[in-house]
């Protein structure tokens, strides 16, 4: 009789022990909440990724129209030097002429003296 009842209840006590330490172990720092926030990581990072490649995308078009289009070329140096031309002369809303960026014999823009 006594055999009898010891098998249910080493069974039981067995399924209690195994409850336990699933309950430890999922909801502890290797948890379902640690697998949850690595998850929202893995997110973010890959639309991080995303986000930067179509920057290196945009880039290589810019780099692409740089390198075969005169007037992007030209809408380039003027953004970066303030004129289209060596020797153009910008003249502002104001009234007021403005000195190009003086240019030395290796090509270097240099700015105009004030």
């Amino acid at each position: 009789m006594l055999r009898s009842l010891l098998r249910p209840l080493a069974a039981l006590a067995a399924l209690a022990g195994l409850a336990a330490y699933a309950t430890i172990m999922l909801r502890g720092p290797q948890g379902l909440t640690a697998l949850r926030e690595r998850r929202q990581q893995v997110r973010t990072l890959e639309e991080q990724n995303a986000s930067l490649t179509r920057d290196i995308e945009a880039r290589k078009q810019r780099i692409e129209r740089l390198k075969h289009d005169p007037s992007a070329q030209a809408v380039a140096v003027k953004k970066e030097t303030g004129m289209a031309h060596p020797g153009d002369i910008d003249f502002k809303t104001p009234g007021q002429l403005t000195k190009p960026a003086a240019s030395d014999d290796s090509g270097n823009v240099t700015e105009p003296p004030k």
